[in-house]
């Protein structure tokens, strides 16, 4: 992957950190994004530390400013993104209040950031993709956008939304070398899984290195999966 560059979106913890790291394996150049300042330094020396060329902004998905800021900063020190992998995610309110009593505030910020954000920064960077006829988009979705759990409220409805922009683009880009999924880690030891289900056995849980093996197969297969696919991390690669 020397050459390629990656941006990973909530690069800072959990599934974002590994993700950011095993690219940096690759020999990815990467762009990260983050809001907890700190952590996202800490990854960045840490994927520095790997030989990669790295760029660490800090930035809230949220604000379309920010990832304005985002993209210009990526684009005038690499000049392209190769791999977009939308990470970032909002669980929302914890403990988790069924749909009759969440919050509108916290329903809006869920779909910002699991949704809308998503979009903003596909539609900032497919062109140059198309332009270069290659690219890859990774939409991180879960579980809860297929199945439904009692009170994962706007964030099941969110990631249901993001694999119906990730089928729908995926309709629109017949033809092109640009290919994007969904692609569901599974269960992970993480602070998000922690808030949202706190008696979990974290030793029935994935780690998200391992998850984090599973996306890479998915770039640098010889023999890529059909795109617009829903995939599940755990049976990539088998």
């Amino acid at each position: 992957m020397a050459g390629t560059v990656a941006m990973v979106t909530g690069a800072s913890r959990g599934l974002g950190r590994a993700l950011a790291i095993a690219f940096a394996r690759e020999g990815a150049a990467l762009a990260l994004c983050a809001r907890g300042i700190p952590a996202l330094d800490e990854v960045a020396n840490a994927v520095a530390g790997l030989g990669a060329d790295v760029l660490a902004v800090p930035a809230d998905v949220r604000s379309t400013r920010d990832l304005e800021r985002l993209v210009a900063l990526t684009l005038d020190r690499f000049h392209r993104v190769d791999i977009l992998i939308n990470n970032a995610s909002e669980l929302g309110p914890t403990p988790l209040p069924y749909l009759s009593e969440y919050p509108q505030a916290a329903f809006d910020d869920v779909l910002q950031v699991n949704v809308t954000a998503p979009f903003r920064l596909t539609q900032a960077l497919i062109g140059g993709m198309l332009l270069r006829k290659h690219g890859v988009v990774i939409n991180v979705t879960s579980d809860a956008a297929v199945t439904g759990y009692a009170g994962w409220g706007a964030y099941a409805v969110s990631k249901a939304a993001l694999e119906g922009l990730t089928r729908t683009w995926t309709a629109e880009l017949t033809g092109t070398d640009v290919r994007m999924y969904a692609v569901d880690p599974g269960d992970m030891d993480t602070d998000m899984h922690r808030a949202a289900i706190p008696d979990a056995d974290p030793s029935e849980l994935a780690r998200p290195d391992d998850v984090a093996r599973a996306f890479i197969h998915l770039v640098t297969s010889a023999e890529p999966a059909v795109a617009g696919r829903r995939l599940e991390a755990a049976a990539l690669g088998q």
